[in-house]
């Protein structure tokens, strides 16, 4: 038996933030038992962790949907480095440091949360038009109503359109997306408030996502440089689900943190050494 979390990310409610389930101490398993075990738990992400190769690291991170794996992910980031200070973890400097099949990711507190420092882009720059009248296709709105478009892949392969406004983010209803873009972001701004500047949403081919950090910070890493939101602002996620995400996006001397609250709602033991190998 290993020792087994699962954390809410984005959110100080056990219940309204995007969950991840984190496996400890996991060298033991095949990749195999990892993909099954993650297939089971059928959260958007379950993560592994692993003693580090890299000697920067403090630890390292394998991260599995229930149908693949992937080299970075944004919310498994936070709450796995959340499971591993909960279970006793000791970081050797002033910051974590994650090692993950993007690389090394720099983990930072911020008071009571976690914020990772955005990896950079695979893919960025714009949409070509073409792709971004087939996107608003698929999410049943006008080209005319697409302010901008930009990619914005750090692993899972996000495409995003920027809207005019939180409200039309938040009628949208496209179902499931089909075609060559099964991973597409909508963000627009919210009016000027105290609370949050931006709305974000997350579609995929099988379902809406709650709340994504991986989007969240291309996104950053596409507005703020672009001048259409400043340097540390806070993005609204999960709300068309009844969810409230809360994510917290700073830029510093060209980096971008992305950060938020975290829950630990489950601590116990899990098996998924009996799996198939």
């Amino acid at each position: 038996m290993l020792p087994y979390s699962c954390v809410d990310v984005f959110t100080d409610s056990l219940g309204l933030g995007n969950p991840v389930a984190v496996v400890h101490d996991a060298d033991t398993l095949t990749p195999a038992q990892k993909q099954l075990f993650a297939r089971w738990t059928n959260l958007s992400e379950t993560t592994f962790l692993l003693t580090a190769t890299d000697p920067a690291a403090d630890y390292r991170l394998r991260i599995f949907t229930p149908s693949r794996e992937l080299p970075f992910a944004g919310h498994p980031t936070v709450g796995s480095a959340r499971a591993w200070l909960t279970a006793g973890g000791v970081p050797r400097a002033d910051r974590l440091v994650q090692e993950c099949g993007a690389g090394l990711v720099e983990v930072r507190r911020e008071g009571d949360r976690l914020a990772f420092a955005a990896p950079p882009l695979l893919r960025g720059g714009p949409v070509e038009a073409e792709d971004v009248a087939a996107i608003a296709g698929q999410l049943g709105v006008g080209v005319e109503e697409v302010v901008d478009a930009q990619w914005c892949d750090n692993g899972p392969g996000w495409v995003t359109l920027l809207l005019e406004s939180a409200e039309r983010v938040l009628s949208l209803d496209p179902g499931p997306l089909t075609g060559p873009f099964p991973h597409v972001g909508v963000v627009g701004p919210h009016p000027a408030g105290p609370e949050v500047d931006l709305e974000v949403r997350a579609f995929t081919e099988t379902w809406e996502d709650p709340v994504t950090g991986s989007l969240n910070a291309a996104i950053g890493q596409w507005l703020v440089p672009a001048g259409r939101v400043g340097a540390s602002y806070v993005a609204a996620q999960g709300t068309a689900l009844g969810r409230r995400g809360r994510v917290h996006v700073t830029t510093e001397a060209g980096r971008t943190w992305v950060g938020g609250d975290t829950v630990v709602g489950v601590r116990g033991e899990a098996d998924p050494g009996t799996a198939p190998s």
